[in-house]
Formats: C-alpha cells, sequence, structure tokens
C-alpha cells in the first residue's frame, strides 16, 4: 500500500515522503496514529502544494537575509559611552544596544540573538561584528564605541 508520511517514521522513511508499506503496517500502524495518509490523487497534490509553498517561503527567507546582510555591511552603528581612564568602559556595550540602534537610527529590525557577540564590548574603538542571519547567510556590521561628552 502507498502511503505518504506525515512525520519521521524510523526505518520507514521523512516526512513527506510517499513509500510502499505492508497492507496491516499501514492499516494497522501508520493510519490510526496518524503518522501517515493514504496516497491518493487528491493527498498527493495537496502535499505537492505543501512542498513548493515550503521552499518558495524558504527561497523567501534566504532572499530578504541577503538584503538585510547587504544592508548591515553599509551600516556604522556608532555608540555613545561613560568611559574611565585608558578607553576602559563604565559597564559594557552588549548585543541589545546595538539592536535598539540599529531599529532607531537606521530602521533595520534584527534580533539580538543573531549577533555573535563572544563578549561584551568593554572598551573604545572599532569592532566588526558577525550576525548569524540565516544558516546560509552571515553579515557583518562595523561598531564603533566613542566616548560621552
Amino acid at each position: 500500500m502507498k502511503v505518504i508520511l506525515q512525520q519521521d517514521v524510523k526505518g520507514t522513511g521523512k516526512k513527506g515522503d510517499m513509500v510502499t508499506v505492508a497492507e496491516g503496517y499501514a492499516r494497522n500502524f501508520l493510519l490510526p496514529k496518524k503518522l501517515a495518509i493514504p496516497a491518493t490523487d487528491a493527498n498527493v497534490n495537496q502535499i505537492r502544494q505543501q512542498q513548493d509553498k515550503a521552499t518558495k517561503q524558504k527561497a523567501q527567507e534566504l532572499a530578504e537575509a541577503q538584503k538585510l546582510a547587504d544592508r548591515l555591511a553599509q551600516v556604522t552603528v556608532t555608540v555613545i559611552a561613560k568611559c574611565g581612564e585608558g578607553g576602559r568602559l563604565f559597564g559594557s556595550v552588549t548585543a541589545k544596544e546595538i539592536t535598539e540602534i540599529l531599529a532607531e537610527e537606521h530602521k533595520l529590525k534584527v534580533d539580538k540573538r543573531k549577533i555573535e557577540l563572544k563578549e561584551p564590548i568593554k572598551a573604545l574603538g572599532v569592532y566588526n561584528l558577525t550576525f548569524k542571519l540565516h544558516p546560509q547567510v552571515q553579515g557583518n556590521l562595523k561598531v564603533q564605541v566613542t566616548e560621552s561628552r
């Protein structure tokens, strides 16, 4: 019997696969537990449409991430912070502060968890930060930390 898997089934296949299984296995295990549906023409077309939609959505997310990465590469974020002697900051510049400045000044909305900040910025200077915007797209951002007057 041909079925379309609704979930990953160990030893049988992955979600969305059309597999041929024994009648009893399909009728007594896969179908009652909603792990699969019969592979009728209507169900096959529905699954294909869902897969096409998912593919288009992934392509759109990738394009948006690439566009955002290109915009981030052109931007320099200036953070004004109080500092003591030797250019050491009181406190630190965090990913949250950087994303807030990006949203206010440059109208770019980036999640703070996407910034790969190994340790907080605690000194004056220019820093290059990496953003992980998408599994296939990384963006770079220049952050300049200056002293408040």
